[in-house]
């Protein structure tokens, strides 16, 4: 997916909130915020809004001397979700298609986004998601990509998502591998919190290789790469990963909530929608 002029503004947005996160002073968020104008004003044709958020983040990390801006935060969600996991699994357990409902569980971890937003009421999602239509649906053809495959490549996205995306893996019938970033950007979810979650109890963990948001294959190490060419079959949570692989062909299902204007504009769908769909050839 390309980079909006919507996107602009969303950028700094997310410069100003990691560098305060970061805790570093008014003159320093000034830098920062002043070095992603330039970058923003030399954006290369093409590019896709995680690979300009990639940028954004390193700088941060760089001018705040801080690796991780975002770990307190994502601890913290991981917690909230854990502490509603045995509600979940309830849920799951109890359901007359278990997993249709451990599909609509992970979409809904999929608000626990901080790139999108910084607020968010978690059960009341989880109450919405569970009862409302999918703007976009094809789970008909991920059951049947599912009953094909003999494994299954799963691209996380943020950390206390993956404790929804947990959910998800304990009813798939094939075994799972579970990607996660190869260092922090955002709120992604990196090997520690996978681990967190307890996802190496149910699914071989990896990581991409990057530090970037979504799949950019480019950047991603060749080990990854390898897993990614292998799979038969892709789950690609979260709209980073959708803004990556919406064109990369029809073995990745794109599972997430739309959570602004640009995604929404897009897919052709409203703000708030959640979306299974398989993604087309460029």
């Amino acid at each position: 997916m390309k980079t909006y002029l919507d996107c602009y503004p969303c950028f700094l947005r997310q410069a100003l909130s990691a560098s305060r996160r970061a805790g570093v002073g008014e003159a320093r968020q000034l830098a920062v915020l002043r070095r992603v104008l330039d970058t923003l004003k030399s954006l290369p044709p093409g590019a896709t809004p995680p690979e300009v958020a990639h940028q954004v983040h390193r700088m941060v990390r760089a001018e705040s001397g801080v690796a991780d801006p975002y770990r307190q935060a994502k601890e913290e969600s991981t917690r909230q979700a854990l502490a509603i996991y045995p509600r979940l699994k309830a849920l799951v357990e109890q359901a007359d298609d278990p997993l249709d409902t451990a599909i609509r569980l992970s979409i809904a971890g999929n608000i626990i986004d901080f790139g999108a937003r910084e607020s968010y009421d978690l059960w009341e999602t989880v109450e919405r998601v569970l009862h409302q239509p999918y703007a976009l649906d094809d789970r008909e053809k991920l059951r049947e990509a599912l009953s094909q495959a003999d494994h299954l490549l799963y691209l996380g996205d943020n950390a206390g998502e993956t404790v929804f995306d947990r959910l998800l893996i304990e009813v798939l019938p094939l075994p799972v591998i579970y990607a996660v970033k190869g260092g922090p950007v955002l709120n992604d979810a990196t090997l520690e919190d996978a681990l967190a979650a307890g996802l190496d109890e149910v699914a071989t963990l990896i990581d991409t290789g990057a530090d970037a948001a979504g799949t950019i294959l480019s950047l991603c190490s060749d080990s990854f790469r390898e897993a990614y060419e292998a799979a038969p079959l892709i789950i690609a949570k979260g709209q980073g990963n959708y803004e990556t692989l919406s064109e990369a062909g029809p073995k990745v299902f794109c599972l997430l909530q739309v959570k602004c204007e640009v995604i929404a504009r897009d897919l052709g769908v409203p703000v708030g929608s959640i979306v299974v769909k398989q993604s087309t050839r460029a």
